[in-house]
C-alpha cells in the first residue's frame, strides 16, 4: 500500500474511532432476498453482531431500515408488478411487524434492545414534531437501545413522503 492510501487509511480510522453516534442505513436489496421475497435472517444477525460491538465500545447506533414493503409484498403474495398505495401501505403493515421482530431478535442475542421508530416526512418538517421525536430518539439511546427507523408507509401518501430511506437516513443523522 502506497504512503498515501496508509495516511488516508489512518486518518479514516481515527475518525471512525472517534465518533460518538453513527447511523446505518440498511436497504431492501440487503435484508430481503429479491428473488423469493424471504428475509435474509443471516444477513440480518451479521450486521445486528457489529452494531452491537460498536455499542458495546460505548457508540450510538441509529438503524434506518428499509424492507418492510418487501417482506409484506411477500406475505401477502402481492404481484412483483408496481403496487397501488393502498397495496404498498398493506405491504407495510403486515411487513413492518416481521422486520421489527428480525432486528429484535437479532440484537436479543447480545443483549441489546431494539425499538422501532415510524417517522414520516411531517415529523422532520413540523418543529413540534420534530423536537418530539429527536427527544424520543435521545431517550432510547440514553437507555442504551438501537432505534430501528423506518418511514411509516401506513400513513405516507405520495405526496408527502420521503420517497426512499436514504433521504430519511440523511434527515436522521
Amino acid at each position: 500500500m502506497s504512503a498515501k492510501k496508509e495516511s488516508l487509511a489512518r486518518d479514516a480510522q481515527r475518525r471512525w474511532e472517534s465518533c460518538r453516534r453513527m447511523v446505518v442505513k440498511v436497504g431492501s436489496s440487503l435484508l430481503v432476498d429479491q428473488t423469493t421475497g424471504r428475509l435474509r435472517h443471516d444477513w440480518i444477525e451479521s450486521v445486528a453482531d457489529d452494531i452491537a460491538a460498536v455499542v458495546a465500545r460505548g457508540r450510538e447506533v441509529i438503524v434506518v431500515s428499509s424492507g418492510a414493503v418487501a417482506l409484506g409484498r411477500s406475505d401477502l403474495a402481492l404481484p412483483a408488478k408496481t403496487l397501488r398505495l393502498e397495496e404498498k401501505q398493506a405491504a407495510a403493515a403486515a411487513g413492518q411487524t416481521r422486520l421489527m421482530q428480525a432486528w429484535q431478535a437479532a440484537f436479543e442475542r447480545h443483549g441489546v434492545k431494539a425499538a422501532q421508530v415510524l417517522l414520516t416526512i411531517s415529523d422532520t418538517e413540523e418543529r413540534r414534531r420534530h423536537l418530539n421525536a429527536r427527544g424520543t430518539l435521545e431517550t432510547l439511546l440514553r437507555l442504551k437501545a438501537v432505534p430501528i427507523i423506518n418511514e411509516n408507509d401506513t400513513v405516507a401518501t405520495e405526496e408527502i413522503r420521503f420517497g426512499d430511506n436514504d433521504r430519511l437516513a440523511a434527515r436522521v443523522a
